[in-house]
């Protein structure tokens, strides 16, 4: 008799049961973008490490204040501020209040973002400028307020060995061309050289930059890609591992980057896809 093996059944997610170590106790993080989908499971999974957490939010202000109160109920504090990441009288405000709130910032997570999708030939100026603005401008403005903080603030030996970290949250495809999405792509590409020229500059000043690179992850944004059968098994030639991604995977991976567990490891992508960056097409010879 053969070995019988089991698989996951859509479209139930799978048993993520690893406990959060409190490997930021004491820090203080600001995840934008953090009251729904990917964002909140980051702001979340900071918050169970034992971080302060300021969450971003731009429109829903009740969103943001459940995402508080799950911090809070693990015994870390949060605060939410709305705030477009496109504008930058919004975000020094922004900085301003994290830090009459913690006194200090310790992590950064750019993860506010957007598509606004289109055939290349419909896109509009306005579709292209605005997911430039928030997708890539939002990171540059934000990496410029913690950067002047981080090297004002020094190292504080007693919470961490870095005077700062930075979390940029990107995409497979800074890497996958997309067509389709031509805005979104590029946008994700530009910050992929954002994150890489950034860290190589700030290294000397103990300040680390890297990024995370989700793949299909399970979030109310991309529904239509996995609550139909159909849907999903289609989503499923992309993924070598075949299965979705869970929100809570990202938050994993942001607590340990932004640890003193990963204190070496600087200007890199961590893609997080189940493959999908392995060119699935070719996993019977192309």
């Amino acid at each position: 008799m053969g070995v019988q093996t089991t698989s996951l059944q859509w479209p139930e997610p799978p048993v993520l049961a690893c406990p959060v170590l409190k490997l930021l106790h004491g820090q203080t993080a600001l995840v934008t973008g953090a009251s729904s989908g990917i964002g909140r499971a980051l702001a979340i999974a900071l918050g169970h490490a034992g971080a302060n957490v300021v969450i971003n939010y731009l429109g829903s202000p009740e969103k943001a204040e459940e995402v508080a109160k799950e911090i809070q109920r693990c015994g870390s504090r949060a605060i939410s501020v709305a705030a477009d990441v496109s504008k930058p009288d919004q975000v020094q405000l922004m900085f301003q209040q994290t830090v009459a709130e913690f006194g200090r910032l310790d992590i950064l997570v750019n993860n506010a973002g957007i598509q606004l999708d289109a055939a290349f030939e419909d896109l509009t100026l306005e579709q292209w400028q605005r997911v430039m603005d928030v997708n890539l401008t939002g990171p540059f403005l934000c990496c410029q307020e913690a950067v002047r903080l981080f090297k004002k603030q020094g190292i504080d030996a007693s919470l961490s060995c870095a005077a700062g970290k930075i979390l940029c949250i990107s995409s497979v495809h800074e890497v996958i061309p997309w067509a389709g999405h031509v805005n979104y792509a590029a946008s994700k590409g530009g910050l992929m050289l954002l994150m890489k020229s950034l860290a190589q500059e700030v290294a000397p000043q103990r300040i680390r930059v890297n990024s995370i690179a989700p793949g299909a992850i399970r979030t109310p944004t991309n529904t239509a890609a996995w609550n139909t059968r159909e849907a999903y098994d289609d989503l499923l030639k992309l993924i070598p591992q075949k299965r979705i991604g869970e929100p809570e995977e990202i938050g994993r991976a942001a607590v340990w980057l932004a640890s003193d567990q990963s204190d070496y490891v600087h200007g890199i992508t961590l893609f997080i896809d189940g493959g999908m960056t392995l060119y699935p097409g070719f996993e019977t010879g192309g």
